[in-house]
Protein backbone atom coordinates (compact mmCIF):
# COMPACT_ATOMS: atom_id res chain seq x y z
CA UNK A 1 0.00 0.00 0.00
CA UNK A 2 1.19 3.48 -0.81
CA UNK A 3 2.83 5.28 2.10
CA UNK A 4 1.89 2.64 4.61
CA UNK A 5 5.04 3.22 6.65
CA UNK A 6 4.09 5.17 9.71
CA UNK A 7 7.05 4.15 11.81
CA UNK A 8 8.38 0.76 12.71
CA UNK A 9 6.49 -1.27 15.24
CA UNK A 10 8.89 -1.08 18.11
CA UNK A 11 6.86 -2.96 20.66
CA UNK A 12 6.44 -1.91 24.27
CA UNK A 13 9.32 -0.27 26.09
CA UNK A 14 10.70 -2.69 28.63
CA UNK A 15 10.50 -1.70 32.27
CA UNK A 16 13.33 0.63 33.17
CA UNK A 17 14.22 1.38 29.54
CA UNK A 18 13.86 4.93 28.24
CA UNK A 19 11.68 5.62 25.22
CA UNK A 20 13.45 6.02 21.87
CA UNK A 21 15.14 9.41 21.61
CA UNK A 22 15.06 10.05 25.37
CA UNK A 23 18.43 10.42 27.07
CA UNK A 24 19.11 7.81 29.73
CA UNK A 25 17.97 8.94 33.17
CA UNK A 26 15.39 11.47 31.91
CA UNK A 27 11.67 10.75 31.86
CA UNK A 28 10.06 10.55 28.43
CA UNK A 29 8.48 13.75 27.16
CA UNK A 30 4.71 13.97 27.51
CA UNK A 31 2.76 13.65 24.27
CA UNK A 32 2.17 16.93 22.49
CA UNK A 33 -1.43 18.18 22.53
CA UNK A 34 -3.13 18.36 19.15
CA UNK A 35 -2.85 21.73 17.43
CA UNK A 36 -5.60 24.25 18.12
CA UNK A 37 -8.32 24.15 15.49
CA UNK A 38 -9.47 27.72 14.82
CA UNK A 39 -12.96 26.57 13.85
CA UNK A 40 -13.48 24.08 16.69
CA UNK A 41 -11.37 25.17 19.67
CA UNK A 42 -11.71 28.97 19.74
CA UNK A 43 -14.43 31.63 19.96
CA UNK A 44 -14.87 31.33 16.17
CA UNK A 45 -16.87 28.15 16.83
CA UNK A 46 -19.70 30.29 18.24
CA UNK A 47 -20.25 31.86 14.81
CA UNK A 48 -21.84 28.54 13.86
CA UNK A 49 -24.58 29.29 16.39
CA UNK A 50 -25.42 32.70 14.92
CA UNK A 51 -28.56 31.47 13.18
CA UNK A 52 -29.95 29.93 16.39
CA UNK A 53 -29.51 33.29 18.08
CA UNK A 54 -31.14 34.96 15.07
CA UNK A 55 -34.09 32.57 15.23
CA UNK A 56 -34.45 33.27 18.95
CA UNK A 57 -34.73 37.00 18.24
CA UNK A 58 -37.03 36.59 15.20
CA UNK A 59 -40.06 37.89 17.13
CA UNK A 60 -38.39 41.21 18.00
CA UNK A 61 -35.94 42.05 15.19
CA UNK A 62 -36.41 42.64 11.45
CA UNK A 63 -36.37 39.43 9.42
CA UNK A 64 -33.36 40.76 7.51
CA UNK A 65 -31.30 40.41 10.70
CA UNK A 66 -32.42 36.79 11.05
CA UNK A 67 -31.29 36.10 7.47
CA UNK A 68 -28.00 37.88 8.20
CA UNK A 69 -27.46 35.47 11.10
CA UNK A 70 -27.89 32.59 8.64
CA UNK A 71 -25.29 34.24 6.41
CA UNK A 72 -22.82 34.37 9.31
CA UNK A 73 -23.44 30.72 10.19
CA UNK A 74 -23.13 29.63 6.56
CA UNK A 75 -19.86 31.55 6.19
CA UNK A 76 -18.55 29.72 9.27
CA UNK A 77 -19.60 26.34 7.83
CA UNK A 78 -17.95 27.12 4.49
CA UNK A 79 -14.72 28.36 6.10
CA UNK A 80 -14.50 25.26 8.31
CA UNK A 81 -15.04 22.95 5.34
CA UNK A 82 -12.34 24.71 3.30
CA UNK A 83 -9.99 24.58 6.29
CA UNK A 84 -10.50 20.82 6.66
CA UNK A 85 -9.85 20.36 2.94
CA UNK A 86 -6.61 22.33 3.15
CA UNK A 87 -5.52 20.28 6.16
CA UNK A 88 -6.27 17.05 4.28
CA UNK A 89 -4.15 18.29 1.36
CA UNK A 90 -1.30 19.25 3.68
CA UNK A 91 -0.97 15.82 5.29
CA UNK A 92 2.40 14.16 4.82
CA UNK A 93 0.92 11.14 3.11
CA UNK A 94 1.42 9.84 -0.38
CA UNK A 95 0.37 11.90 -3.35
CA UNK A 96 -1.99 9.16 -4.50
CA UNK A 97 -5.49 9.99 -3.32
CA UNK A 98 -4.65 13.32 -1.64
CA UNK A 99 -7.08 15.28 -3.77
CA UNK A 100 -9.83 12.74 -3.15
CA UNK A 101 -9.20 12.84 0.61
CA UNK A 102 -9.33 16.65 0.52
CA UNK A 103 -12.59 16.62 -1.44
CA UNK A 104 -14.10 14.10 0.98
CA UNK A 105 -12.99 16.25 3.93
CA UNK A 106 -14.61 19.35 2.40
CA UNK A 107 -17.87 17.61 1.47
CA UNK A 108 -18.15 15.69 4.75
CA UNK A 109 -17.43 18.76 6.87
CA UNK A 110 -19.73 21.02 4.86
CA UNK A 111 -22.68 18.62 4.96
CA UNK A 112 -22.16 17.77 8.64
CA UNK A 113 -21.83 21.42 9.63
CA UNK A 114 -24.73 22.54 7.41
CA UNK A 115 -27.02 19.99 9.03
CA UNK A 116 -25.73 20.16 12.63
CA UNK A 117 -25.00 23.89 12.82
CA UNK A 118 -27.48 25.57 10.49
CA UNK A 119 -30.45 23.60 9.14
CA UNK A 120 -31.59 21.39 12.02
CA UNK A 121 -30.87 23.78 14.92
CA UNK A 122 -32.35 26.73 13.03
CA UNK A 123 -35.54 24.80 12.34
CA UNK A 124 -35.66 23.50 15.93
CA UNK A 125 -35.26 26.92 17.53
CA UNK A 126 -37.75 28.43 15.06
CA UNK A 127 -40.38 25.86 16.03
CA UNK A 128 -39.66 26.16 19.78
CA UNK A 129 -40.06 29.94 19.56
CA UNK A 130 -43.21 29.74 17.41
CA UNK A 131 -44.77 27.23 19.81
CA UNK A 132 -43.84 29.25 22.89
CA UNK A 133 -45.23 32.48 21.38
CA UNK A 134 -48.45 30.70 20.45
CA UNK A 135 -48.81 29.04 23.88
CA UNK A 136 -48.09 32.28 25.73
CA UNK A 137 -50.68 34.02 23.56
CA UNK A 138 -53.33 31.43 24.32
CA UNK A 139 -52.50 30.77 27.99
CA UNK A 140 -51.49 34.17 29.38
CA UNK A 141 -52.72 37.73 29.29
CA UNK A 142 -49.23 39.13 28.95
CA UNK A 143 -48.79 42.05 26.55
CA UNK A 144 -47.41 41.11 23.14
CA UNK A 145 -44.04 42.77 23.79
CA UNK A 146 -43.56 40.69 26.98
CA UNK A 147 -44.53 37.50 25.14
CA UNK A 148 -42.04 38.28 22.35
CA UNK A 149 -39.20 38.88 24.82
CA UNK A 150 -40.16 35.76 26.74
CA UNK A 151 -40.14 33.80 23.48
CA UNK A 152 -36.63 35.10 22.77
CA UNK A 153 -35.52 33.99 26.25
CA UNK A 154 -37.03 30.52 25.68
CA UNK A 155 -35.23 30.22 22.33
CA UNK A 156 -31.88 31.32 23.72
CA UNK A 157 -32.17 29.03 26.73
CA UNK A 158 -32.98 26.04 24.49
CA UNK A 159 -29.77 26.34 22.44
CA UNK A 160 -27.42 24.58 24.89
CA UNK A 161 -29.86 21.69 25.27
CA UNK A 162 -30.31 20.95 21.57
CA UNK A 163 -26.65 21.00 20.47
CA UNK A 164 -25.40 17.57 21.64
CA UNK A 165 -28.50 15.59 20.61
CA UNK A 166 -28.44 17.20 17.17
CA UNK A 167 -24.68 16.58 16.78
CA UNK A 168 -25.10 12.91 17.72
CA UNK A 169 -28.09 12.52 15.41
CA UNK A 170 -26.23 14.02 12.46
CA UNK A 171 -23.25 11.75 13.19
CA UNK A 172 -25.58 8.74 13.17
CA UNK A 173 -27.33 9.91 10.01
CA UNK A 174 -24.07 10.47 8.13
CA UNK A 175 -22.43 7.28 9.45
CA UNK A 176 -25.50 5.35 8.30
CA UNK A 177 -25.64 6.90 4.85
CA UNK A 178 -23.18 9.24 3.18
CA UNK A 179 -20.05 8.08 5.00
CA UNK A 180 -20.65 4.53 3.79
CA UNK A 181 -19.98 5.81 0.26
CA UNK A 182 -16.46 6.89 1.16
CA UNK A 183 -15.61 4.48 3.92
CA UNK A 184 -12.43 5.51 5.65
CA UNK A 185 -10.21 3.91 8.23
CA UNK A 186 -10.77 6.85 10.55
CA UNK A 187 -13.85 8.94 11.11
CA UNK A 188 -13.71 12.34 9.38
CA UNK A 189 -13.11 15.14 11.85
CA UNK A 190 -16.28 17.04 11.09
CA UNK A 191 -17.93 16.40 14.44
CA UNK A 192 -17.45 18.83 17.29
Amino acid sequence: ACCSFAGAALGPVEAGQPAMGTPVGEPPLPPQPPPVDLYRDTWVRYLGYANEVGESFRAIVPVSLVWTSYGVATAYVTADAIDKGKKALATKSCEEGRTTRAAVAVVDTFIWQALASVVIPGFTINRICAASLYLMGSMTRWPLSVRKWATTAVGLSAIPFIIKPIDRSVDFLMDSSLRKLYSTEEKPSSSF
